[in-house]
């Protein structure tokens, strides 16, 4: 049985923190879309991103930061769509990805709904600069 070292406790607890790291920036895009803060949302997003989304009846692209929230996010939670709650976030790490899932509550002229997306992505320079998002639609609640 091998024993670890103070350098393996070392390069693991480094990185376990670089996860985190990865972690917060997912969460921190969920929140800042949950409060539909879309000035904060385009902070956390490389300027030439690669972005991809399917919603329950389409399929969006976009390979620039303002595309994904002026072109695709802003037509997902329309004005007129109001989030009252950030129900649940979740992140974590899946192969050479970061994952994280998010469920809003809100209302809107169709009435009440629940929505939930699952987001993989991976970082550059402290920013997303790949991801991938599945959309439950909103869902009547």
């Amino acid at each position: 049985m091998q024993q670890s070292s103070a350098t393996d406790a070392t390069a693991i607890s480094e990185a376990a923190d670089s996860a985190e790291d990865d972690h917060a920036l997912g969460a921190k895009f969920a929140e800042a879309l949950g409060r539909r803060d879309f000035d904060a949302v385009i902070t956390l997003l490389d300027p030439s991103i690669d972005f991809r989304g399917l919603t329950p009846g389409r399929a969006w692209e976009a390979t620039d930061a303002d595309a994904v929230v002026d072109g695709i996010l802003r037509q997902w939670f329309e004005e007129t769509d109001e989030l009252e709650e950030i129900v649940s976030i979740e992140a974590d790490s899946f192969a050479d990805r970061q994952r994280v899932s998010y469920r809003f509550r809100g209302h809107n002229a169709d009435g009440s709904f629940v929505v939930e997306q699952q987001a993989y992505y991976t970082e550059s320079d402290g920013r997303i600069n790949y991801m991938r998002v599945l959309c439950s639609g909103f869902r009547p609640r």
